[in-house]
């Protein structure tokens, strides 16, 4: 492999991925963004990878101290051993006057001596990996447009043929974009933060130019915790998959398999939509269970309900599995909507399904889903393309999708996710005898036959419960039926099926 095409790890987790592989070595990037986006972060992070690759790295700047950069590494845990600084501002005795110069201004520095200095460090450390924070202050010395740009070609000019690989740091003082850097770079990446109305304030990631590779297009989710940047990059589905058999996931229980006409298999998502209180999280649940009972790893993610509170109200249906992560155990994520980035919540996905194992997979709900989302056009293309890599790993998918509806309304839907799913099981409370009881049915699958029927559902110590179809009554469905005298003659049983 030559030198233009060898990897350089950028110690970002998921940058490398988004990438295909990290960034090409010898080459200078652009690290584009507003003050606080996580260009410094970025930068260090890169360089501390080259530390434990047994490179040399430098970090020139022109602006932070060397405190202040280790000051910021400190509260990341980081000690910077291993990475030279070279300062390139104004030091103690110019501010006390102990020089010609007792101020660092643009208009008083010489650009061509600055550049020397740069050169100067590099060809004394002769770094593999080196940093240059800022370009905003070249810019300011440069004073007019062509003589920045020809600084920044002589730079890049310098630098070709040395094995060293260039981060460019610009904070977007100048007006607008610097399409001066942007075309000369080999690549760039750009770095965004925005604060909503409410909530944490949002960091997404994008490259916009990667010369000799290809890469994840598009806005990558990331956040800038202790311990620095992680990206999240955007899932592709034709990326991931293995082989596997088709088969049946069992519930558990029997009239519910003879329901979905003997039960749902893996690489399916099935959707459980209903009103709230209609028993979609404990069917979901029921399957978790029962696969983690066969000795499967399963999980659920919550959006809503207290994790605690979930797994009182399984033992007290009787539904005991042990917890935690691995083969024959249940383990359950409790998610914050207002938290958790939609490319972070496909990343824990990913982690449950690729390290851990599991088969199963719920997500309960996806009104909360909804509501981790930027936009609502997004939900649909996430959730096909997270619906689309559980089906290449042959999970079996549950999602749980509340309707805002009392018995006797029309049901109306927050999302409608109805035909990413391949089965669709639909839950409803209707009043009968005085009281308000729950009615399940399947309306849909893709991968076979279903029974066509109506049952009632129920659960109590003993566990899931389903009756035999409501022949008698009429108009369950719309939450207030009517006793039927005569059930309708019917050549199919009750256990017949009905193509999807």
């Amino acid at each position: 492999m030559t030198a233009a095409k060898t990897r350089s790890a950028s110690g970002v987790p998921g940058l490398d991925e988004v990438l295909h592989g990290g960034l090409i070595a010898g080459q200078l990037y652009l690290i584009d963004g507003a003050p606080g986006a996580g260009k410094t972060t970025l930068a260090l992070q890169y360089l501390m990878q080259g530390v434990r690759d047994g490179e040399h790295v430098l970090y020139v700047t022109l602006g932070e101290t060397a405190g202040e950069l280790r000051a910021g590494a400190a509260s990341h845990g980081w000690t910077l051993e291993g990475v030279e600084i070279v300062e390139l501002v104004v030091d103690e005795g110019q501010l006390l006057g102990d020089s010609e110069l007792t101020m660092y201004h643009p208009s008083e520095v010489e650009l061509n001596d600055t550049t020397r200095r740069i050169l100067d460090a590099v060809e004394r450390y002769r770094p593999h990996r080196m940093v240059l924070d800022s370009l905003s202050e070249l810019r300011l010395l440069a004073q007019t447009s062509l003589r920045y740009r020809r600084q920044i070609l002589a730079l890049k000019q310098f630098f070709i043929g040395r094995g060293c690989t260039v981060l460019l740091l610009d904070d977007r003082s100048g007006e607008g974009i610097d399409t001066q850097v942007h075309s000369i770079a080999h690549g760039v990446i750009a770095l965004e933060r925005t604060v909503p109305a409410y909530g944490p304030a949002v960091r997404q990631l994008h490259v916009t130019k990667f010369r000799g590779s290809d890469f994840i297009s598009g806005r990558q989710d990331l956040v800038l915790r202790q311990g620095g940047l992680k990206v999240f990059a955007r899932l592709t589905p034709s990326d991931h998959g293995v082989a596997f058999d088709r088969a049946v996931v069992p519930s558990g229980v029997p009239a519910m398999d003879a329901l979905l006409g003997g039960g749902t298999e893996r690489g399916t998502a099935t959707l459980l939509v209903g009103p709230a209180g209609s028993g979609k999280s404990t069917i979901a649940a029921q399957y978790a269970v029962a696969a983690a009972r066969r000795g499967a790893h399963a999980v659920i993610f919550t959006f809503e309900e207290a994790r605690t509170l979930l797994l009182d109200r399984l033992r007290a249906l009787g539904l005991h599995v042990e917890e935690g992560c691995g083969p024959g155990k249940l383990e359950v994520r409790q998610i914050d909507p207002a938290e958790v980035l939609p490319s972070q919540f496909a990343n824990l996905v990913r982690e449950a399904v690729e390290l851990a194992g599991a088969s199963v997979v719920v997500i309960d709900s996806l009104n909360g889903y909804l509501n981790a989302m930027p936009e609502s056009r997004a939900l649909t293309i996430q959730l096909h393309e997270l619906l689309s890599y559980l089906g290449n790993h042959g999970v079996a998918t549950f999602l749980v999708a509340a309707q805002s509806s009392m018995p006797g309304a029309g049901i109306r839907s927050v999302v409608d996710a109805s035909y990413l799913a391949d089965a669709v099981v639909l839950f409803r409370m209707y009043e009968h005898a005085g009281a308000v009881r729950k009615a399940i049915s399947v309306v849909k699958k893709r991968s076979g036959r279903h029974e066509d029927t109506i049952r009632q559902l129920w659960f109590d110590a003993q566990g899931v419960h389903l009756g035999p179809p409501l022949a008698h009554l009429r108009g369950v469905l719309t939450g207030v039926p009517v006793e039927v005298e005569t059930p309708p003659h019917s050549k199919a049983g009750p256990g017949d099926a009905q193509a999807g």
